[in-house]
């Protein structure tokens, strides 16, 4: 049994397991084998076999967003409108097969915009050219989904999905959790605050299925047992993520007000240049870019040529900026 099939027995199992007290350890088990057999089909086989074509992007800009989508939801669309890029599009799917950058003039700074050809549902395990997709999609700084405001939610909770299952955790924090391997000692478990999703017998029954006996695991917050296999896993990326549902010309406007209140979201229609400048300083917001304008002693301030940094930059990285 190959590794597919072996998650695809573990999700069903799951699915059929009814989520009590009596089951919680035996759910525990389940999802400690699944993260495992997920993250061998991140790495991929062991071999020196020939690789198929990836999506080779240099890194450039102050930051750089990756756009995700199915097929046929305006990203190339998009593309032509913010960035001086062009990609092809048209009214049928998967009109883009590769990788095409693009660069965002915004506020003085240059943000790579990625436009990744439309995936569909099983990418992560490999589909349509979805594990290429996904690889450029961890490299990035913020993930800009983009949905067919048609189509409801759907798209968004199916997106997420798989990108839940290649380790990639949307406008979530990392859990507070120290965990330390030891080579011996035992395990040493200790919690700052009481624990009501987890218990001792979890943890090590957890633990145990990753063969790990020795170690410190120190719990600053209330976490679940998903928490505790993503610190132990330890390859989870986590970052921001803006949801916009575009097409909403083709929605009443009581869909386009309730889609514009859900977290995260953003409305627009990139053909008829609906709410452009909305997402361009969402995406500003959400990435944390600051500009930093510069004076000499005796001088008025240089508001012409600022430097782009990330919030919460200090004295330090300016000076790195400048030389």
């Amino acid at each position: 049994m190959g590794i597919l099939e072996k998650i695809s027995e573990i999700e069903k199992e799951i699915a059929r397991t009814q989520k009590n007290k009596a089951t919680e350890y035996h759910l525990g088990l389940l999802k400690a084998k699944l993260a495992k057999y997920r993250a061998q089909l991140i790495e991929g086989p062991k071999t020196s076999a020939a690789k198929g074509e990836g999506f080779d992007v240099m890194k450039s800009g102050d930051a750089r967003v990756a756009m995700i989508g199915f097929p046929s939801v305006g990203k190339s669309t998009l593309l032509n409108k913010v960035t001086k890029t062009h990609s092809e599009s048209a009214s049928y799917e998967f009109t883009t097969l590769t990788c095409i950058p693009g660069v965002i003039e915004y506020n003085g700074s240059n943000i790579q915009l990625l436009d990744l050809p439309g995936i569909i549902e099983g990418a992560a395990a490999g589909k349509g050219r979805g594990r290429q997709v996904i690889a450029v999609a961890r490299t990035a700084d913020m993930i800009l989904m983009m949905l067919d405001a048609t189509k409801g939610e759907i798209q968004k909770q199916l997106l997420t999905k798989e990108l839940e299952s290649v380790g990639i955790r949307l406008n979530m924090k990392k859990p507070n959790i120290y965990f330390k391997p030891k080579k011996g000692g035992g395990l040493s478990i200790t919690s700052t605050v009481p624990l009501t999703h987890i218990n001792d017998k979890l943890i090590h029954l957890i633990l145990h299925e990753y063969k790990i006996f020795n170690g410190e695991l120190l719990f600053r917050e209330d976490a679940t047992m998903d928490d505790l296999i993503d610190v132990i896993v330890g390859n989870r990326i986590y970052m921001r993520c803006i949801y916009c549902f575009n097409k909403i010309d083709c929605v009443s406007m009581e869909e386009v007000d309730r889609l514009a209140r859900l977290p995260n979201s953003v409305v627009s229609c990139c053909e008829l240049d609906l709410n452009m400048d909305g997402l361009l300083e969402t995406i500003w917001e959400y990435l944390a870019l600051v500009r930093i304008f510069t004076k000499k002693r005796g001088a008025p301030p240089d508001f012409e040529d600022g430097i782009i940094l990330r919030r919460g930059a200090t004295i330090e990285h300016v000076v790195h900026a400048i030389h």
